[in-house]
């Protein structure tokens, strides 16, 4: 580890393999960060890590439903660069899951609240102390149907669970110098969707995401951008 290593900010991504992960990582480093890459697709990470330069990124292999698994990815983070300055609760999906009708699915249930609610608290949780210790920035993705009523599936109830969460994080962390951001795509041409039907045509690219969260994490220290709800032309609710 060379001590400009151990001295350049470090940015943390969940969900970093694809999508907006990915794509905030790129932005990340194109902004002078060194980058931790966690997500479960060990194979796309590396090949995201090979992309950006080793030297620059950090390919951390994580479950975030797995508590053991967040907790090694932050030891393995702070034994390979020293610090973390900013951390990007991005990890989540949905399957699709209906309240009515059709198979029951409690294991997909199960899943997205594991991976969608207890795996962002763990994130914050597991990494807050550190962004005390450098006046940090949490980010964590929510969503516009964590705005609106959907009647998609129990994904909204989860993002709204992830709207409540950014705010009682907030409330928490005020006089400790960390800034809180809750971002909030609306659709967003990603995997994400591989099995889903997207509610309209209209759609944003995973970077203009990713230039939403740089610009939030890029303010000067005593602006804390509290929520980014972002939502292609002509997206209805």
């Amino acid at each position: 580890m060379t001590k400009e290593t151990m001295t350049k900010r470090v940015f943390l991504i969940t969900g970093a393999s694809t999508g907006i992960g990915e794509a905030t990582a790129k932005r990340a480093v194109e902004a002078g960060f060194n980058v931790v890459l966690a997500a479960r697709s060990t194979d796309k990470l590396e090949r995201l890590q090979a992309e950006l330069g080793p030297e620059r990124a950090l390919a951390v292999t994580c479950d975030v439903a797995s508590w053991q698994s967040q907790v090694s990815m932050v030891e393995h983070t702070l034994k390979h660069f020293g610090r973390i300055d900013v951390v990007f609760a991005n990890a989540g999906f949905s399957k699709g899951s209906t309240f009515y009708g059709g198979e029951d699915k409690p294991q997909e249930w199960e899943e997205m609240v594991m991976v969608n609610v207890y795996g962002a608290a763990a994130t914050a949780r597991l990494t807050l102390p550190e962004l005390v210790k450098n006046g940090g920035h949490l980010l964590i993705t929510g969503s516009v149907v964590g705005r609106v009523t959907s009647i998609r599936n129990l994904y909204s109830a989860t993002k709204w669970a992830v709207t409540g969460m950014a705010q009682a994080i907030r409330n928490e962390m005020v006089a400790t110098g960390v800034r809180v951001t809750l971002i909030e795509p609306g659709v967003v041409d990603t995997p994400f969707w591989d099995n889903l039907q997207k509610p309209c045509t209209a759609e944003l690219q995973p970077d203009d995401i990713a230039r939403a969260v740089m610009y939030a994490v890029l303010q000067p220290a005593h602006v804390d951008v509290n929520e980014i709800l972002i939502r292609p032309t002509g997206q209805p609710h």
